[in-house]
């Protein structure tokens, strides 16, 4: 198959595109600007405003799925600036992508979208499917209009998919990467009492159903990008002390934590337990079902 991603050069973005190219499909990437370290096998394709322009899909190479990844990232402290970009450059950047499809004359087969399980809000110990309507608050009001932006692709005839990804654990970055520093020093605990529930996700897990659905036939709609089993973070903070072996005694109060990162603190306390009824109802079967295994992946890698 022939893949055009967004956000190629991200924390997803970059394994996607090793695994397509080591299968031997064809990738090309849009962005701001090419990227030194991105594999030579892929072609770039300059798209310098996705928030104001249209990307040159016209001169890329016919297609056949489109992932799209790129968006301004959520894990930092939210001012009044961060917001409208958070929300810029997934709204109008979705729209102005799905713009440029509908001008192809040979349009791809599939449209894989980015969305998150911020969709869903914040929702107790209530268990979540693909089924489960949304939440309130920003981010949930973002994926909303997120995926409505996606779906304006099945007008043009293109299967769409819109996988809700939970907390994505690899090794170089993501959250887990922000984690890490106060656990080695001992210094870790659990965010408030810990009860709110974790969607995770092993990275590996997460590209492998990024392809899985831009090559099926009949996967549609929303996937949760999340592995089978969600923890507390109480059960999360005491498995990654122990795969760490380091205490973690020292619980972090939400108003430290609202100091450090603004209104987005609401989000590290809001309980998600979200499960992949789509992902294992079409028969995708996880490498990392287990939290302590990941882990132990993901550290093992990084060391």
């Amino acid at each position: 198959m022939t893949y055009l991603l967004t956000g190629a050069t991200g924390f997803l973005g970059r394994p996607l595109a090793a695994r397509l190219l080591a299968e031997g499909h064809g990738v090309s990437y849009l962005g701001r600007k090419r990227s030194l370290s991105f594999d030579t096998r892929a072609a770039f394709f300059l798209w310098e405003d996705p928030e104001r322009s249209l990307p040159p899909l016209e001169t890329v190479p016919r297609t056949d799925a489109i992932v799209h990844l790129a968006g301004e990232p959520v894990a930092q402290r939210w001012t009044a600036e961060v917001k409208r970009r958070i929300r810029s450059s997934r709204i109008a950047g979705t729209r102005n992508l799905v713009t440029a499809v509908g001008k192809l004359k040979h349009k791809p087969k599939v449209l894989v979208g980015a969305s998150a399980v911020g969709y869903y809000g914040n929702r107790g110990d209530e268990l979540i499917t693909e089924a489960s309507g949304p939440g309130s608050g920003f981010l949930a009001d973002v994926c909303v209009e997120w995926e409505r932006e996606a779906d304006r692709a099945r007008e043009l005839g293109l299967r769409v998919v819109h996988i809700r990804i939970g907390i994505v654990l690899g090794p170089g970055g993501g959250a887990l990467g922000k984690m890490l520093m106060p656990f080695q020093f001992g210094l870790g605990g659990t965010l408030g009492d810990g009860h709110q529930w974790m969607p995770w996700i092993h990275r590996d897990d997460l590209a492998r159903m990024f392809e899985f659905v831009a090559e099926s036939e009949t996967a549609s709609g929303a996937w949760n990008g999340t592995a089978p089993e969600p923890v507390t973070n109480v059960v999360f903070t005491k498995t990654l002390a122990k795969v760490l072996g380091r205490p973690a005694l020292f619980p972090a109060p939400k108003f430290a934590v609202r100091l450090a990162f603004g209104e987005m603190a609401d989000v590290l306390f809001d309980s998600m337990r979200a499960v992949p009824a789509a992902p294992l109802n079409a028969g995708f079967s996880f490498e990392y079902s287990q939290l302590e295994s990941a882990l132990r992946a993901v550290l093992h890698k990084a060391a």
